[in-house]
């Protein structure tokens, strides 16, 4: 083992070890399920950091160095466009707690659509989960070796154990109390790191400019704009599957959640924006393969350890933020194993269901999935949520639901497998027809939505 690698497994290790000791141990379904620490529900800062870092995905930032690398700065900012989402879910959630009275998304689709509707929901959030879990891990095994190897294999299985720990420990609280210090160490990482390309990379990429190799990128639906516009599309729909963020949606005061939701925009959009730099820089000096990996171990080891630690900052905050959400959903929404008592929720299932997560969430490690996909695809399948939460104050018979989630899934589906034909995409880019099933999908899903209102009984 080199001392680069020695130093990876001590960073990786340590931090997580570090973690564990400090969070506290959470003793109340309260602290355990909603983050609350002596009573006291997160405030404005706690909230907005844990937003904003529980959304900075290993995947995340990985898919930003990697569209900077395809598209210039153009991928960059498609990809950041995303964070839109905050700005939706921020307004819904809020409205739906201020004039619905509802304690949660689950609370609200029991109420309004039905048992049926709860469930198939509950299904795509575990799914969503699901994809949490391999996509972030995979993203830090890269950094210890190749796909396969065993230095790569053994970096996932032992960030997932370590990051399980901690969470085990705390649940929401241990969740939200780390996200305020990650959040804090991954601005100081990124500025080092922007520090490091920043003087080389001006005059590399002025010097490729120079020989039109225009780094900075086109701002075209060939040069990343399509994919600019699927993200505008499916931050409509985005974040209600995502109980990470939904979650966070209920557990401080409207004001604090409306104000903290609306920060995160463009602190959230920043972050991405700025590590697709690196990106940048690899297209400029005519780089290959994973961005941030290769430019990392280009400006040596200080470098890669830099960049190696924001995706454990990143993934870690991601990953437990995953397991407490998944706990919350089998035990807070759905019941199981408390006997539907909400105050003295089981926190022990709690903790066997995070550890069954991470087993299941594991295993597509092993057959080498694209980690893009888990958010460009999903998010497509869940376009016709958009009609459900946006109108979500409009009366409709239960079956609404369906009808409109089902047209989501069946042109998510039929892009994942068949594929767009050419008339129905938009533009020649690479994601033209990614834009088109997105537009399809949305339009379709609330002409159902809304055509199920002349069935409603008055």
């Amino acid at each position: 083992m080199s001392t680069t690698q020695l130093l990876q497994w001590l960073l990786v290790i340590g931090s997580s070890l570090a973690l564990l000791w400090w969070v506290p141990r959470a003793r109340t379904s309260e602290a355990f399920y909603a983050g609350r620490q002596r009573d006291q529900q997160p405030g404005f800062w706690l909230l907005l950091s844990s937003l904003i870092i529980s959304w900075l995905f290993a995947k995340s930032l990985t898919n930003a160095a990697n569209l900077g690398l395809a598209f210039g700065l153009v991928g960059g900012v498609a990809y950041a466009a995303y964070y839109l989402s905050f700005g939706v879910a921020g307004k819904v959630l809020v409205d739906m707690r201020i004039k619905g009275g509802f304690k949660s998304i689950h609370d609200f689709l029991a109420r309004k659509h039905g048992r049926v509707a709860l469930i198939l929901f509950s299904v795509l959030i575990a799914f969503r989960l699901f994809n949490e879990v391999w996509s972030n891990t995979m993203v830090i095994g890269s950094y210890f070796g190749d796909y396969g190897s065993s230095p790569y294999f053994a970096a996932v299985l032992v960030f997932t154990a370590l990051t399980l720990a901690y969470a085990l420990k705390g649940g929401m609280s241990s969740s939200i109390l780390t996200d305020v210090v990650q959040m804090a160490l991954f601005g100081v990482l990124l500025v080092v790191l922007l520090g490091m390309i920043g003087p080389s990379g001006a005059k590399t990429v002025q010097a490729a400019s120079a020989t039109e190799v225009a780094p900075w990128g086109s701002w075209t639906l060939v040069g990343g704009m399509d994919l600019l516009f699927v993200a505008i599309l499916q931050s409509i729909s985005y974040p209600f599957h995502d109980p990470v963020m939904t979650d966070r949606g209920f557990i401080s005061d409207p004001k604090t959640t409306r104000k903290a939701f609306y920060w995160a925009i463009p602190l959230g959009a920043a972050c991405i924006i700025l590590f697709s730099l690196v990106g940048v820089f690899a297209k400029a000096v005519g780089m290959q393969g994973e961005a941030a990996v290769e430019v990392s171990r280009s400006l040596g080891t200080v470098a890669l350890l830099v960049v190696n630690l924001i995706m454990v900052t990143s993934a870690a905050s991601t990953l437990d933020s995953t397991f407490s959400s998944w706990s919350k959903l089998l035990v807070k929404d759905l019941g199981i194993g408390n006997n539907n008592d909400q105050k003295t929720a089981s926190i022990k299932f709690g903790r066997i269901a995070m550890i069954a997560l991470a087993l299941l969430g594991t295993i597509p490690v092993f057959f080498a999935p694209e980690v893009l996909s888990a958010t460009t695809i999903s998010g497509l399948m869940i376009v016709g949520l958009a009609p459900i939460f946006l109108l979500w104050n409009m009366k409709v018979p239960k079956w609404a639901f369906a009808l409109s989630v089902g047209a989501g899934l069946f042109v998510g589906l039929h892009y994942a497998i068949l594929g767009m034909p050419g008339y129905l995409m938009i533009g020649d880019g690479k994601y033209a027809g990614l834009l088109g099933a997105t537009l399809i999908g949305t339009a379709l899903s609330f002409i159902l939505f809304l055509t199920s209102r002349l069935f409603q009984r008055t």
